[in-house]
């Protein structure tokens, strides 16, 4: 449907029965035909609760009633020319990737089970990334082969997590997720990794960007990893009882490459901890534990014990300064993508300055609600399940998180704003390009956690020096950037 949008221009909205495409292809869309002369706005997504709301923020309201499984295009353009030649576009995008499916030499498999049946050797591991609802089922077809699987879904409901966890213990095999953004196998990358050194450290993680970091600081120490076994955010919770952590531990234990043991978490169920405690301490790998909680050691502060275990030098961290104190009355602004991240910050932040509200609290009292927003000290991870319904994840799609910045500027609040900017494969080719703007424009003190490594596509120093152009501090260590903020805070009292 085409009508007139609000104010000067023209606008279509229009919702598709039959079509669906990864939240990465949809995001590249919109840019691309966002990107084309006389065009406004462009929303190419799946039709989520979530996105029909953004859509409806930008005047792109459908006028009927939206389901998920429905592909939501809306465009605003200065005039009719300009609208249709959009549109045509999006056409053509979309049609270009079915032609794309369609030119393959063969058709491609239906399910995991039947790509795996074509496959030589017992040693490939399945990959699932496809709608939440229909993930376990394809897991299972990879556990039911006998190959481990990394499941890159979230959205899975957690009786089907533990029901996977437990077939492929039965199995012999590792379920890697769901939720699962990083890891790093046999030197090989999947999902958010980074570009590490190979080296005698193993990773168990039940956070991506947890993983990142600690891998990206062994390696900037000069210290590599065997593997990184992601499991999933919520394999320590009580519903799943660290299944899949006991597993990759006995994993790693078993692996000749593999010297010492990370354990990376957020705060865990403390009854599932004691367990993985009890086992870690049963192992003849060491283990240490990088289990973020109240009174615990950080994440840096862990890497540095660990590299003190191997007789490894700890070196002066990457950081380039930054060019703003902090205004009278300030309060610490939190925007990130990764959720440790984001409870590390806070963590560090809430003795020092007290109650920091959250998307993802510490305490349920101190949950920011629907908006994300608040006067006072905040930290919101814009990388939580809730926010990534339909959308591509904020390590590659910014826009949520620069439109918060625009807000608090336009508030007038005083501020420190502290960020996260996460690089390695898959992540936003520049994140600088779109944030040192931003923070210029904001003109708020702003300090970055980096994390990443030389050898990213992106380029740590690369990126380091444009964010730090932009008047932005920028440190390697998550900690090391919080504390730095909370100094300028305190100066400014």
């Amino acid at each position: 449907m085409s009508a007139p949008a609000p104010g000067p221009g023209v606008r279509h909205v229009s919702l598709r029965g039959g079509v669906y495409a990864d939240s990465v292809r949809l995001m590249q869309v919109s840019r691309d035909v966002g990107a084309r002369e006389g065009v406004r706005a462009v929303l190419v997504a799946m039709a989520t609760p979530l996105n029909v709301e953004l859509a409806t923020g930008m005047g792109l309201a459908p006028g009927e009633p939206a389901s998920p499984e429905q592909l939501l295009v809306g465009i605003t353009a200065t005039d009719d020319d300009a609208l249709a030649a959009a549109v045509a576009a999006v056409d053509t995008a979309l049609a270009e990737r079915e032609r794309s499916r369609a030119a393959a030499d063969a058709p491609p498999a239906r399910t995991v089970g039947a790509a795996l049946h074509d496959l030589d050797g017992a040693s490939a591991l399945a990959v699932v990334s496809v709608p939440g609802p229909y993930a376990a089922l394809e897991a299972a077809d990879a556990v039911a082969a006998g190959r481990s699987v990394l499941v890159f879904s979230d959205g899975v409901p957690v009786e089907q997590e533990v029901a996977l966890k437990r077939a492929a213990r039965q199995t012999g095999v590792l379920v890697m997720g769901p939720d699962c953004g990083t890891a790093i196998v046999s030197g090989v990358a999947l999902g958010f990794a980074n570009v590490v050194r190979p080296g005698p450290v193993g990773v168990v993680a039940a956070s991506g960007t947890g993983a990142q970091q600690v891998s990206c600081l062994l390696d900037a120490a000069g210290v590599g990893v065997s593997h990184v076994l992601g499991v999933g955010g919520r394999d320590l919770s009580a519903a799943v009882g660290g299944l899949a952590t006991l597993d990759a531990l006995a994993a790693l234990d078993a692996d000749p490459a593999t010297e010492r043991v990370l354990v990376v978490s957020k705060p865990p169920a403390p009854s599932v901890a004691e367990a993985v405690a009890r086992t870690a301490g049963s192992l003849a790998t060491p283990v240490r534990s990088a289990v973020l909680g109240p009174g615990t050691p950080d994440l840096t502060a862990v890497v540095e014990a660990l590299l003190a275990d191997l007789g490894v030098a700890v070196p002066d961290w990457p950081s380039r300064p930054g060019r703003r104190g902090a205004p009278p009355g300030a309060v610490l602004k939190g925007y990130y993508s990764g959720g440790t991240l984001a409870d590390e910050a806070m963590l560090l932040a809430a003795p020092v300055l007290g109650d920091v509200r959250s998307n993802t609290p510490l305490r349920p009292e101190l949950d920011l609600g629907t908006d994300l927003s608040a006067r006072g000290h905040v930290v919101v991870d814009f990388g939580d399940d809730a926010l990534t319904v339909g959308r591509a994840h904020p390590m590659i799609d910014p826009t949520l998180r620069l439109e918060a910045i625009e807000r608090l500027t336009a508030s007038g609040e005083p501020a420190v704003l502290l960020l996260d900017v996460v690089l390695g494969h898959g992540a936003d080719p520049d994140p600088a390009a779109a944030l040192a703007p931003a923070l210029v424009a904001a003109g708020l003190p702003a300090v970055v956690a980096l994390v990443g490594t030389e050898a990213d596509p992106q380029g740590w120093s690369r990126q380091a020096d444009a964010l730090a152009a932009a008047g932005a501090a920028v440190f390697a260590s998550n900690a090391q950037a919080t504390r730095h903020a909370l100094d300028l805070l305190g100066a400014a009292r």
